[in-house]
Order: C-alpha cells, then sequence, then structure tokens
C-alpha cells in the first residue's frame, strides 16, 4: 500500500487563491447582526457569562456570595458531588491514590470507603493494560509530533478492539470510561516515546505501569528513563491530576461530552471529540502559552526582583509591544472567579513546595511577583472594576516543567486528569438527559434563484 499524499497550497497556486477569495467573500456576517438578534455568542450574555444550557450535580463552580439578593466577589471555590476540593486535597494527609479517590467520587456521586477504594483500585490496575499488539500496530505505527491528535487516533481505534463498541447501556459505558481512565496516561506518555523515537532519534523506552503505583507514579516512572521520582514529585502530580479532573459542564469540552453523547453515539467517538476539544488553544493549551510567556519575560528582564522593571514589561505586554503582540498576559483572570481561582491557591502551594526541592526559588518568586503586578495593570489598562485574579493555568506549566514533563505533553496530562470529569458528564447525560442536544441558528442570508449553469455569470 502506498503511502498518501496530502496535497499542498503551494501546488495549486492561482487555483487555490481564486478558491479562498471565493470563501471570503461568500461568508461575510454583519457584526450588528448579532446584537439586533440577541445572539449568545459564545453561548454567554452580554456580561460574559454562560447561558444556562443543562443541569448537573457532578460539580459547582462558586465565585460569589448572594446579600440581599446581589452577588458580591468572594474567593473562589470549587465542589466535586459536592464537596470542596480544598477539603479533598487536605483530607489526604499524605495518602497516595487522592487522584484514584476523585474518579471515585465524580463518578459515583461519593468518597469510597477503604474496601470500596481498594476493589476500586483493583478493578483500574487490571483495566491499564493496553497489550502489546496495540502498542506496537497503533501507538507505534504514524507516530504524531501533536500528542492530542495521537491519543485521538488511539482512542477511536480502541472501538476496534472492544467487543462491544456500541453498547450505550450504563453498565457497558461505565466500563468503557473505566478503562480509558485507565488507559489514557499508557497511550500519551507511549505516544510521546513513539514520537521522540521515529521523529527526534531518540531512543525507544517502553516501560509497563506497576500495579501497586498510583496513576501520577506511574506516568513519571513510564516517562523518566531512569524510572525514578520523589515521594513530593508523585505528590504534586497526584495534586495537579486532582483539580482539572472537572470544572462544571460548561467548559468546552465537557460541554462537548454532553452535545456529543446527546446523539446516542458510541464511548470512543465521545472522549475522541472532547480530546479535539481541549487540544484548542484557547482550551488547553493555556498553561503552554504561560510558559513560552515567562521564558519571554526572563529574556527581556535583567533584574527578576526588580518590581519597576517587570511591571514595565508587562505594560509591553498588555500594549501588544512585546511577547506574541496579542495584549494578553496568559494565566490571568477566569470567566468565572473573581478574587481567586482555588485551583491556583492550592496549586501555587504545592509548586512552592518543588520549587524549594528543585533549587527554583528564584523563579518562583518572579511568578508570584508577575502574579501580584499583573491583576493591577490588567485593571488599569483595561479600566476594569472586576478584579482580575491569577487562574490555574498560571502555575501549572511551571509544576509540569518542574516535574520534566516535556512541553509535548503539557495538554496530554489535562486530558487524563479531565477524562473522569467527561466519564461522569456522559454517564449523567445518559441517565438523566436523554434528549439530543440541538441549538438554533438564525438564517440572515438572502434567498435566491437557481441559475441553469450555461447562464451563470
Amino acid at each position: 500500500m502506498q503511502d498518501v499524499e496530502m496535497t499542498s497550497i503551494e501546488d495549486l497556486k492561482c487555483d487555490w487563491s481564486r478558491l479562498e477569495k471565493e470563501l471570503l467573500n461568500g461568508h461575510r456576517i454583519d457584526p450588528n447582526l448579532y446584537v439586533e438578534y440577541d445572539v449568545k455568542r459564545g453561548l454567554r450574555d452580554s456580561a460574559g457569562k454562560g447561558v444556562l444550557t443543562g443541569l448537573t450535580e457532578i460539580s459547582d463552580v462558586v465565585a460569589y456570595d448572594l446579600v440581599g439578593g446581589r452577588q458580591i466577589p468572594a474567593e473562589g471555590a470549587l465542589y466535586y458531588q459536592g464537596i470542596n476540593v480544598s477539603d479533598i486535597v487536605n483530607g489526604l494527609q499524605g495518602r497516595k491514590f487522592g487522584f484514584e479517590e476523585t474518579v471515585y467520587l465524580l463518578i459515583f456521586g461519593k468518597l469510597p470507603t477503604q474496601q470500596e477504594l481498594r476493589t476500586f483500585l483493583n478493578v483500574m490496575q487490571e483495566m491499564q493494560e493496553l497489550g502489546s499488539r496495540f502498542v506496537r500496530d497503533v501507538v507505534m505505527k504514524a507516530s504524531n509530533d501533536n500528542m492530542m491528535n495521537a491519543m485521538q487516533r488511539c482512542v477511536l481505534t480502541l472501538y476496534t478492539y472492544d467487543e462491544n463498541p456500541e453498547d450505550i447501556s450504563v453498565r457497558n459505558v461505565l466500563r468503557q470510561c473505566l478503562e480509558l481512565i485507565a488507559k489514557l496516561p499508557l497511550i500519551a506518555v507511549y505516544s510521546y516515546h513513539a514520537y521522540r523515537h521515529f521523529r527526534k532519534d531518540d531512543t525507544l523506552l517502553i516501560r509497563n505501569p506497576k500495579k501497586e503505583l498510583s496513576l501520577a507514579e506511574n506516568i513519571l516512572l513510564m516517562l523518566r528513563p531512569s524510572g525514578e521520582y520523589t515521594e513530593l514529585e508523585a505528590k504534586v502530580l497526584d495534586i495537579a491530576l486532582i483539580l482539572h479532573a472537572e470544572h462544571g459542564g460548561g467548559n468546552n469540552s465537557t460541554f462537548t461530552t454532553h452535545v456529543v453523547t446527546s446523539s446516542g453515539t458510541d464511548t470512543y467517538s465521545s472522549v475522541a471529540a472532547s480530546i479535539g476539544s481541549l487540544k484548542g488553544p484557547r482550551h488547553g493549551g493555556a498553561n503552554l502559552k504561560v510558559q513560552n510567556m515567562f521564558a519571554d519575560i526572563k529574556a527581556h528582564i535583567s533584574d527578576w526582583t526588580n518590581e519597576e522593571e517587570v511591571a514595565a514589561y508587562l505594560k509591553k505586554i498588555l500594549n501588544k509591544e512585546a511577547f506574541d503582540h496579542s495584549g494578553l498576559i496568559y494565566g490571568m483572570g477566569h470567566a468565572v472567579y473573581t478574587l481567586s481561582d482555588p485551583r491556583e491557591v492550592i496549586l501555587k502551594r504545592f509548586a512552592k513546595d518543588l520549587a524549594q526541592e528543585k533549587g527554583m526559588m528564584e523563579e518562583f518568586a518572579l511568578y508570584e511577583l508577575v502574579e501580584r503586578l499583573a491583576g493591577q495593570l490588567i485593571m488599569e489598562q483595561r479600566k476594569l472594576f472586576k478584579n482580575v485574579c491569577a487562574n490555574v493555568d498560571f502555575y501549572s506549566g511551571f509544576v509540569y516543567a518542574m516535574l520534566g514533563i516535556p512541553q509535548e505533553l503539557f495538554t496530554p496530562i489535562f486530558a487524563i486528569a479531565r477524562m473522569p470529569g467527561w466519564s461522569a458528564h456522559r454517564l449523567e447525560e445518559l441517565i438523566s438527559a436523554n434528549k439530543i442536544i440541538r441549538p438554533a441558528y438564525k438564517y440572515v442570508g438572502e434567498h435566491t434563484d437557481f441559475v441553469a449553469v450555461e447562464d451563470r455569470k
């Protein structure tokens, strides 16, 4: 079988330019029409708040206190099945398998007892194996330089390895979801190793996970050539996975889960669609943007402790005079949270512990300084009255970098963490909603008569 050859735009030359011109001339919706018809662009109202499209018991995002019927900005809080995430993290008290406990909570609606956790861990450990045939024939062949696309391909191919892929009964979908939660870490890490070997001529390393280890420990074990990691490293990655596991039903990839699930399609198609959503830089790639921004800041500032120098450069970024000229300070601001993002507050604490272990406190201090200055500068520049806080992406990339996780795996780690949330929402949609999601679009074009081909000009 011959390799498929993709046509280059350059090969089409003037033909392609003509097609592009026709496309652009034929699709120009007057932006004023969105106002005239009160279209909630991006499913958001005029204040930027998400339009209510569904109900959920899985998680709750809180950013305001209700006082006398008025919303008063408050410290942010995130609840999984009614339990504050801060309490979940603090309740671990040094125990591992925190992410696994969170998976159980999100899907089954309650925290597991010790016996329930042991049983659940046994089930998950049996499900994590990919099998040498799948690794050889799927993961290793046609390697991708984007790990999210590699994960999509592998997830869709798992359909053909499933004896009952189309059954969307709760029992079968639960089995499929748990298998995907267990297998995604292997798919992501092995896809990265395949990419490094076949595209970067690096040594190929495939290490099997160990059943007695947590999911976070196995990621570090499989990823690192030495297979070694510290207790703190595994703990911090476990916490990061917990914090990214779920965030309400309104984020883009979880809403994708609901939309695709509502059509009655199979689990693998649903998960692949959610991965595709998360891959977008407006959703899952924000922490990489933060990392690149800090690399630029460090390259242009001589004294990381000089507030005036740091503030001056941040103003240049806001004025589109520096970094990527977008005018954005990445990692700052959130669509819901006002005074603080609880995930950022928790992750920052563990980022500091890790920075101390790694001897990177100077970099951590720079992050703290930018966080402190940026919010106020953005409010002044944009003339905002709403507080601008750092979001979870502000420190997550820094944490991943300190853990030695390559940038190619930043967003896949997010996908691994979010898989339990997607699973819980898919099951909730199947159990409770039972109606296809079909939003409306208003036609604003013109009706015209058909013209025979020989009469067209």
